[in-house]
């Protein structure tokens, strides 16, 4: 079986709630680029890569260009063990580590199709029946938040990030990290995410002010040395997400002692191969993980269910539903939350069919 061509698909998805951050990064509407991977055997697989602006050193539009860049690695080969499809890749092209994410996940699917097989039985087996969902806040008023807090933990959420630093008042954020306590009760997980955009000295402020809500301080500053002072000063747990990107950054929060827990994210690796790679580190270090990408649709969420289920239970934190945040759904048969839940299709490969009417016409072709 041979690669004969890439189809590039450019879909904007949107937040189904304006959505903010630290900083002033905002999700609203977003250009998704899926990816179908072609072949002579009739077989296609399907990868997605949605890179949020002004977050991750990653755009949409650099994801067509680095694709075609590639062509010579990529027509012609062999899909299967997609592996060695990609070290050729990254050998050809340093970087650009999202647009190979995209294409990553499309072979494993072709992988899993050919085989017979769901994905997850490819990358370990099943580890966990399902992986539960965190509710991801916007940065928005103290009463807002406590409010959608609450709507998420009737529906049986009881995992919870809060963005913070959208307006830059520590004392604000203060109060909204209270109010979704108070909303969501004692016993629910809560994070506090600054997605890097928070300064030292605020940060600290509003962990002394919120220590007794039992709060997890979420990437609060740019730096990994920033992070483990915040760490070492506050005595709080810590989650790194944008700072944690490869093995090496990986063991180096884990020797500042700052990576209680990490975001695993497909577009901060490069795909599924580099992924599960980083989630066998962490298993061996320790480390609590969170399965999810950037953003995304019914594909990049498919990914996510079939790699987080192969995190031991002891290890995985939860998984995001990506899809439940946006429209439109890229396919209809692509993984729903159920009960606060995610859990993968028992189809083969990623398990998706997606429709060509969400999709569009391609917007460039490599063959």
């Amino acid at each position: 079986m041979k690669i004969t061509g890439i189809n590039i698909y450019n879909v904007p998805l949107t937040s189904r709630a304006a959505y903010y951050m630290a900083e002033g990064k905002t999700c609203d509407t977003v250009d998704s680029i899926v990816l179908e991977v072609r072949t002579d055997g009739g077989v296609s697989g399907w990868g997605e890569v949605c890179a949020i602006p002004h977050y991750l050193p990653a755009y949409a539009r650099g994801v067509a260009p680095a694709v075609a860049e590639l062509a010579p690695c990529l027509i012609g080969a062999d899909p299967l063990g997609p592996a060695a499809v990609m070290a050729r890749c990254d050998e050809f092209l340093r970087g650009h580590v999202y647009a190979k994410s995209a294409l990553d996940m499309a072979l494993w699917d072709i992988t899993g199709k050919v085989c017979g097989l769901p994905l997850y039985r490819l990358l370990g087996g099943r580890r966990v029946a399902a992986a539960p969902l965190y509710h991801s806040i916007t940065c928005v008023a103290p009463e807002e938040m406590a409010r959608i807090a609450k709507d998420a933990y009737a529906q049986g959420i009881r995992q919870f990030q809060a963005k913070l630093g959208a307006d830059g008042d520590w004392r604000t954020d203060v109060e909204r990290l209270s109010a979704v306590r108070d909303a969501i009760g004692p016993r629910a997980l809560l994070y506090g995410d600054w997605n890097c955009g928070g300064g030292r000295l605020e940060v600290i402020r509003v962990a002394q002010a919120v220590r007794h809500l039992d709060v997890m301080l979420e990437q609060p500053c740019e730096s990994l040395a920033a992070c483990a002072e915040v760490r070492r000063v506050s005595g709080m747990a810590m989650k790194m997400d944008e700072c944690c990107h490869d093995l090496a950054t990986l063991l180096q929060a884990h020797a500042l002692g700052c990576m209680d827990v990490v975001a695993l994210k497909f577009s901060k690796f490069g795909g599924v191969t580099p992924l599960c790679r980083a989630r066998d580190m962490c298993a061996h270090l320790g480390v609590g993980m969170v399965v999810e990408d950037t953003w995304g649709s019914d594909i990049a969420t498919a990914a996510v269910a079939h790699v987080a289920v192969t995190v031991a239970g002891k290890f995985l934190q939860n998984a995001c539903d990506l899809s439940g945040y946006v429209t439109p759904h890229t396919a209809p048969d692509g993984p729903r939350r159920d009960q606060a839940k995610l859990q993968p299709s028992e189809r083969p490969g990623l398990g998706v069919t997606p429709d060509a009417g969400a999709l569009g016409a391609a917007v460039g072709v490599v063959e």
